[in-house]
């Protein structure tokens, strides 16, 4: 089993996004995913930073991939996202299906996001034609539906001859819209929002009427309330799954790596917390747990 880090969510200034990474290349993440996907005005680093990054990352033996925007929205991101995969030497993650477009036509291999719907074996084949050597599963199916999709996927096409990356820690992505929810939340303006998002390293936790945490909101990403932990699953992801994504927190994400690592060697129950979930993957409610 390979174990990743996923590029960061949520909006950090670029001496803790430095730290971060300084930290990255030290520690036991096999695949280092880099780049900003979430919203195009967070410009900490920028393109040419980011590559420096991975560079220093691959020095030291890491896989580095870099990750496309979700939501183009502007010619400016369209050039960007060109540059991302032009790029002549990391593979990218598309998260976008201009991204496997553009990709594609230049016949260069690709890691298909979790933002890029794919639910049958049919679809799967489609993007593995078009260069997809890694699939990152969409959050919301369950280890049933994974089966019984690679299962198809190996009947129709008699071979599987891709990875499988499951997002098993963080709060996941659940949607997108072009409107900025944390600017609305501060009554701002998307246009005129400040980079107001940079004031919450962890997005902005949304409530109900009775307390319950139901949402985060990280700019123009909606995530899910309470935090997807996927640590007690482990013994069930052998035959499915070749890589295990941990989603960077503002904090302890490393300590979180370590403990994944150690709970595949030597599997212990672990008790999930009132703001953690496995519900998805066990097919059910996303905010319940198993």
């Amino acid at each position: 089993m390979q174990y990743s880090l996923g590029a960061i969510q949520y909006y950090w200034p670029k001496t803790t996004i430095e730290d971060f990474y300084q930290q990255a290349a030290q520690s036991p993440a096999d695949i280092i995913y880099l780049g900003e996907s979430v919203c195009s005005k967070r410009r900490e680093l920028k393109y040419k930073d980011w590559l420096d990054v991975a560079q220093q990352l691959a020095a030291v033996g890491k896989q580095v991939v870099l990750s496309t925007m979700t939501l183009l929205e502007a010619p400016s991101e369209v050039n960007v996202l060109k540059r991302y995969c032009d790029n002549g030497e990391f593979l990218v993650e598309a998260n976008d299906i201009s991204a496997v477009q553009l990709l594609s036509e230049n016949g260069v291999p690709f890691v298909c996001g979790q933002p890029i719907n794919i639910y049958n074996a049919r679809s799967l084949k489609q993007l593995r034609s078009s260069g997809m050597m890694r699939w990152v599963i969409p959050a919301e199916l369950s280890r049933d539906w994974i089966t019984t999709l690679l299962n198809e996927y190996a009947e129709l096409y008699h071979n599987q001859d891709f990875e499988v990356e499951l997002f098993a820690y963080g709060h996941l992505p659940l949607a997108f819209s072009a409107r900025c929810f944390t600017a609305r939340s501060e009554n701002r303006a998307k246009d005129d929002c400040e980079l107001c998002c940079i004031n919450y390293p962890q997005g902005r936790p949304t409530y109900s009427q009775d307390g319950q945490q139901l949402f985060v909101l990280n700019g123009i990403q909606t995530q899910a309330g309470k935090c997807s932990n996927l640590i007690n699953d482990l013994v069930d992801v052998d035959d499915l799954i070749d890589i295990i994504r941990i989603s960077p927190q503002a904090e302890n994400t490393f300590d979180i790596l370590q403990n994944f690592i150690a709970q595949e060697a030597s599997p212990v129950k672990q008790p999930l917390s009132k703001q953690q979930t496995n519900g998805y993957w066990h097919n059910i409610a996303g905010m319940h747990s198993v």
